[in-house]
């Protein structure tokens, strides 16, 4: 095991040089050094002065090693990352690691309640439809998922903010207060908005888990023994359907701590997903590197994670 864990790791630290690598290049082919100054200091700002910042903030370098092989933005930009010097924003100067550590307390009070709540009630709802398997239930049950998986988010988020915001009042349409005694007011409606928008989706995934894992050897001798339907689905059923379900729940912690990207700009909660947004908005390179650098950790341990728990969670299962 411990060869596979060091070879998915040398095969993870190549994707990642490899996205550092597509950043650099599609970022720099939309914008320039220029262009990031003249964000940061505005649209008027005189060439002395943006001159001056873009040696202030390394700008100034060639981007291409082939332009200047000792001194270049595209290694300096490796090497920065590599080293896990996260550096400056481009547009405040602010530490671009303490807007990671503030950032990252808002994304988990509403991305943990969200997973946590989906994951129950999407299970729930696939063994149910999956026990009423080829009755009407499951046909309308099907169809329900196919209509929530076509509508977009976007709608999920107005409808939400109108009806619930707006019309009854309930909470909110957007804001954050991290206060323990009224931040559930602020992230309810963005919780209920994520998991009613991942319902069809994951819903009619779990179905075709429990439904396929029902035609198996196993739950017909379950059967034979007497043992009762609700039992065979919640004892046998979904035991052995956990290789599914850990796939879709470990590749989706990492996401947790990157935070919501629209639910976040939408309901002004100051996490790290409305911090990504900025930067793409204020072409701060700086700090969309970072997050791109940060996820793509994230996802490469989180796929490491979820190999490893198929070991442990059937133990037919080898790591080569």
């Amino acid at each position: 095991m411990l060869a596979y864990v060091i070879r998915r790791l040398l095969y993870g630290g190549a994707v990642v040089l490899g996205v550092l690598g597509v950043l650099f290049v599609l970022f720099f082919q939309v914008a320039s050094p220029d262009d990031i100054a003249r964000r940061a200091l505005g649209e008027k700002a005189r060439a002395d002065a943006i001159e001056q910042w873009k040696v202030n903030h390394g700008y100034d370098r060639p981007l291409w090693p082939w332009q200047d092989f000792d001194d270049n933005l595209f290694f300096h930009h490796y090497a920065t990352m590599l080293s896990f010097d996260f550096g400056r924003s481009d547009v405040d100067d602010t530490p671009i690691a303490r807007r990671i550590r503030e950032g990252a307390g808002p994304s988990l009070s509403l991305t943990m309640p969200m997973f946590v709540m989906s994951l129950v009630v999407t299970i729930v709802l696939g063994l149910f439809v999956a026990f009423f398997r080829e009755t009407y239930i499951d046909t309308a049950g099907v169809f329900l998922c196919v209509l929530g998986m076509s509508i977009s988010i976007l709608l999920y988020i107005i409808g939400g903010q109108f009806l619930i915001g707006k019309l009854l009042r309930w909470f909110p349409i957007s804001g954050f207060d991290g206060d323990p005694s009224v931040i559930a007011r602020f992230i309810a409606l963005p919780v209920l908005i994520g998991i009613l928008s991942n319902v069809g989706s994951n819903v009619r995934f779990y179905r075709t888990v429990f439904v396929e894992e029902t035609g198996r050897e196993y739950v017909r001798t379950a059967r034979a023994k007497g043992a009762g339907e609700m039992r065979v689905m919640m004892r046998h059923v979904l035991r052995n359907s956990l290789i599914p379900i850990l796939t879709q729940v470990v590749l989706a912690i990492p996401f947790l701590f990157t935070g919501s990207l629209l639910l976040e700009s939408f309901f002004g909660i100051p996490g790290l997903g409305s911090l990504m947004i900025d930067a793409i908005n204020q072409n701060d390179f700086a700090t969309m590197r970072v997050m791109v650098f940060v996820l793509s950790l994230l996802f490469i341990g989180g796929q490491i994670a979820t190999d490893l728990s198929y070991a442990l969670a059937d133990p037919r299962v080898r790591l080569e």
